[in-house]
């Protein structure tokens, strides 16, 4: 079973509530997905797909548009794993939303959360560390170059860096490479949506260290825990209505701020004695803490 199929059985077997959607936009940048609850996910929309709708023979593989709201939330979670990119992005973005619906409800299964903790912060790069990251994460390249002993970023489009950072590009084709010598790896959460994450995992079984961060990852630790990801660095919705409003008019990531905050989820082996935490201010509620529910690996998870 692939990794994104085991988060929704596992979820489905430890969240038991069957919310509804209630909205769903999908942006240019993200796609998000609101439920009855009243808990909003995002994942990243999909771009230069080779499967658009502009005839009849692919719009068969497309979302239902005007049929979404109103449909039960683990019907949709289903997208997560479809063939078509864009159901993929409605499917991660609901099943961001039904983690945090059970989180709220029951506390995180396992692993420690850090509210306005970067995940850049939580991993602990070190001077020696060979770091590579799957996706063009530019804040992340600012921090880091010049502070590692080397730096490679993986992306699709080489024009997503800026010419000056162009020098730490490496095309897909040799992903397999980079990665099998990488200690570090970081991940975009945009790899849910886009395909291959199983595969980009099995290259950098040797990397010490293993982060997936952006707003499409999600905070829910299995089995992500389990495949060696030890840092899951995504988002908490502070207005879930007005991060739904951002995504539908097309915001990016950059303007998530006003309507969300960061947070990580870290595998509990991880000390974070020695970590810097980012003074973001934390939430009010305790929406996120953790719960003292008995949870169960269900159908063998």
């Amino acid at each position: 079973m692939n990794l994104v199929a085991e988060w929704l059985a596992h979820l489905h077997c430890n969240f038991g509530d069957e919310p509804l959607v209630t909205d769903a936009r999908v942006g240019i940048f993200y796609t998000g997905v609101e439920l009855s609850t009243g808990e909003v996910g995002v994942a990243f929309s999909p771009r230069d797909m080779s499967d658009t709708v502009c005839c009849p023979k692919t719009a068969a593989g497309a979302p239902p548009a005007g049929r979404l709201i109103g449909r039960k939330a683990w019907e949709m979670a289903e997208y997560a794993i479809s063939s078509s990119a864009l159901r993929r992005a409605l499917g991660i973005a609901t099943l961001n939303a039904l983690s945090s619906a059970a989180i709220k409800q029951h506390g995180l299964p396992e692993g420690v959360l850090r509210e306005g903790l970067d995940a850049l912060d939580a991993a602990g790069i070190s001077p020696d560390d060979d770091l590579v990251m799957v996706g063009s994460f530019i804040p992340f390249i600012k921090r880091l170059k010049g502070r590692v002993a080397s730096l490679n970023v993986i992306d699709k489009h080489r024009d997503a860096l800026k010419k000056e950072e162009q020098v730490f590009w490496i095309a897909p084709n040799r992903a397999a490479q980079a990665l099998g010598r990488a200690s570090v790896v970081i991940l975009s959460g945009s790899t849910l949506v886009e395909g291959g994450i199983d595969e980009l995992l099995n290259f950098s079984k040797s990397a010490r260290m293993r982060v997936m961060a952006g707003p499409t990852t999600p905070l829910w630790p299995y089995p992500f825990f389990d495949r060696g990801i030890a840092i899951l660095g995504g988002i908490r919705a502070l207005d879930p209505r007005d991060l739904l409003t951002i995504v539908g008019q097309g915001g990016s990531g950059y303007l998530f701020e006003r309507a969300a905050q960061k947070a990580c989820v870290i595998h509990p082996s991880i000390d974070l004695s020695a970590r810097r935490q980012r003074p973001y201010p934390r939430l009010a509620t305790a929406s996120l803490s953790m719960g003292t529910a008995s949870w169960r690996r269900g159908n063998g998870y």
